[in-house]
């Protein structure tokens, strides 16, 4: 006789899940117009400009409410403050520092523009930020986080291989830094070509709803 295993809200995958479910039911917020706040956490940068490479995701982070990400990260506090928020402790910044950052990135590349941007963000306690992040990147696996690698990087090239300049800052140069490093391995065309193929393959799953009813829509009159 099968056994049905009995769903447990408390446990740790669950409880990470409901991470990720309250970070995409926020409302996603200009990433340009980000004001200081506190707290430690998760969050969701979506891409909406008029790069080629990245448009099949842009037409859909135009719709309403944007849907998917291009790239999602954490900021984890120093010293293990819940939330970052502390105990007596000073309060942390760590989150809008990190999202700070990124704005510093898109900024001095050359072929992006910081108006393109949105986010989404999520103060959470310590020990949940790494596995919501983890269960949003497996979701939709975001082109900055799983095809084109160095975005989030502090230094670009940093520890690289050989000095090797990140993927992105190949297709997107003019971060500061960057030039210094040897170009990566993979050209300009073959990093393109690497997006290409997998939006090509992208899971439907990762879709907005109204985008999946239109494929298969698409799919039974094609």
């Amino acid at each position: 006789m099968a056994q049905e295993r009995p769903f447990n809200p408390l446990d740790y995958a669950n409880l990470g899940q409901s991470v990720a479910e309250a970070l995409l039911a926020r409302p996603a917020l200009p990433l340009g117009a980000l004001t200081p706040f506190v707290g430690a956490g998760v969050y969701a940068i979506y891409y909406s400009g008029a790069f080629p490479a990245y448009a099949a995701l842009a037409a859909v982070n135009r719709r309403d409410p944007i849907g998917v990400p291009i790239y999602v990260g954490k900021a984890t506090p120093a010293g293990g403050r819940k939330g970052g928020r502390g105990t007596g402790a000073a309060a942390t910044q760590a989150l809008f520092r990190r999202l700070s950052d990124h704005v510093g990135s898109i900024t001095e590349a050359k072929n992006l523009d910081l108006a393109d941007f949105a986010c989404r963000y999520l103060v959470v306690e310590d020990i949940w930020i790494p596995l919501g992040e983890s269960l949003i990147i497996e979701r939709f696996a975001p082109l900055w986080n799983v095809v084109v690698e160095g975005f989030g990087n502090h230094d670009p090239g940093a520890g690289r291989l050989s000095g090797q300049r990140p993927m992105w800052d190949m297709i997107h140069p003019g971060r500061y830094g960057a030039a210094k490093f040897q170009p990566n391995r993979r050209a300009v065309p073959d990093i393109l070509a690497m997006i290409e193929q997998a939006l090509a393959g992208w899971p439907v799953e990762t879709l907005p709803a109204d985008v999946q009813a239109a494929e298969a829509d698409s799919d039974t009159t094609g």
